[in-house]
């Protein structure tokens, strides 16, 4: 596949109408919005290959704007965060439709990453506790957001709020995978760099489902620390130790989910003695982030006795937080049983 750049009407025959590029913010924290800043003057060079159509956390466009395009107008979209409510969905399709190419850029749209931790729950249990029930929160009135609220300016219209979070190829068709939370800038500017370069030359794109800005291996494999393959017999939180330098941190008994991850990051927090956390999502070849990390642990554990694995096991605080802090949109174990809102789109089965 590659993509015709049209020369602009109205313009010298010479000259060449620069491709069309989209960036979108879901369900995130924003941070992924940050990270493409984060190549510095780079962007200039972003600037100078791409028109920036759509980027509604830094320039002035509005989603008339984007549904006035014609379909596949934009040429490239980078599309961050995970599906949590019905906005979300509507420009998931919006975008899939106006774009040639579609990025599900970062953890949250590759695989659901914070806000699909709620699939654990039901749609309720979260508002109960957002709105009535946690610690900070005085709500005497139980007063809850409304999806239509009637105002003296007029009918104020909130998003649906779903029951299930869902990665961005669980609503949409996806073309490519930049994992990463957030993405690293090094990574960024490579994806950038290479479609650029595919775009000016007009060269052949990769297959359709490759994942961009990563690597093949786990961050494991490309860890520095030395691993002694030793039985662990209990796990240790990072405030309760000094980890000793140059050592692997899971001979040691401190949780590191480098073993199940997939590499690109550099090896940030590996770095400075601090586990990894598993952002860049299920290794390669892997479809269950958390299973995989499971068997890594079943292989290190010193035991053979139910009971005193169970011991050893009950170190690990939170377990789906920490085995599936990235990934639970796709996870094996799917989510809590719930009833999918009116208009609420169906989870189909997804391969990683």
């Amino acid at each position: 596949m590659s993509i015709d750049i049209a020369p602009d009407v109205g313009t010298a025959p010479e000259t060449i109408a620069k491709p069309k590029l989209a960036l979108y913010w879901a369900s995130s924290c924003g941070g992924c919005e940050i990270a493409v800043l984060d190549i510095k003057e780079k962007i200039l060079d972003v600037d100078a290959a791409f028109d920036i159509v759509f980027w509604p956390v830094a320039v002035d466009f509005k989603v008339k704007d984007v549904e006035a395009m014609a379909d596949g107008e934009i040429d490239l979209c980078l599309f961050n965060g995970a599906v949590r409510n019905s906005d979300n969905a509507y420009m998931a399709e919006l975008l899939r439709r106006k774009a040639k190419i579609l990025v599900a850029f970062g953890s949250c749209a590759c695989e659901g990453c914070i806000p699909a931790l709620s699939n654990t729950t039901s749609r309720d249990v979260t508002l109960d506790w957002v709105y009535r029930d946690s610690p900070s929160t005085d709500n005497p009135e139980d007063v809850r957001p409304q999806e239509h609220t009637e105002t003296p300016f007029g009918e104020l219209e909130l998003p649906a709020f779903w029951e299930t979070v869902r990665s961005l190829d669980q609503v949409v068709d996806v073309d490519y995978f930049v994992p990463g939370c957030p993405p690293q800038a090094h990574q960024i500017w490579a994806v950038l760099e290479t479609v650029i370069d595919i775009l000016q030359n007009d060269l052949p794109l990769p297959p359709r489902g490759t994942v961009l800005g990563a690597g093949d291996k786990t961050c494991c494999d490309e860890c520095p620390l030395v691993r002694e393959e030793k039985k662990i017999s209990g796990f240790v939180r990072l405030h309760e130790v000094i980890p000793e330098p140059g050592r692997c941190l899971l001979d040691q008994g401190i949780l590191c989910m480098g073993p199940a991850t997939r590499s690109g990051c550099g090896g940030l927090c590996i770095s400075v003695g601090v586990p990894c956390r598993g952002c860049y999502g299920a290794a390669p070849n892997s479809k269950d982030q958390g299973t995989k990390m499971i068997a890594a642990l079943a292989s290190v554990i010193d035991s053979q006795d139910p009971e005193e694995i169970d011991r050893i096991l009950d170190g690990v605080v939170d377990p789906v937080g920490t085995f599936y802090r990235f990934s639970m949109a796709r996870a094996t174990l799917g989510r809590v049983a719930v009833h999918p809102l009116p208009g609420e789109v169906e989870l189909a089965e997804v391969q990683p």
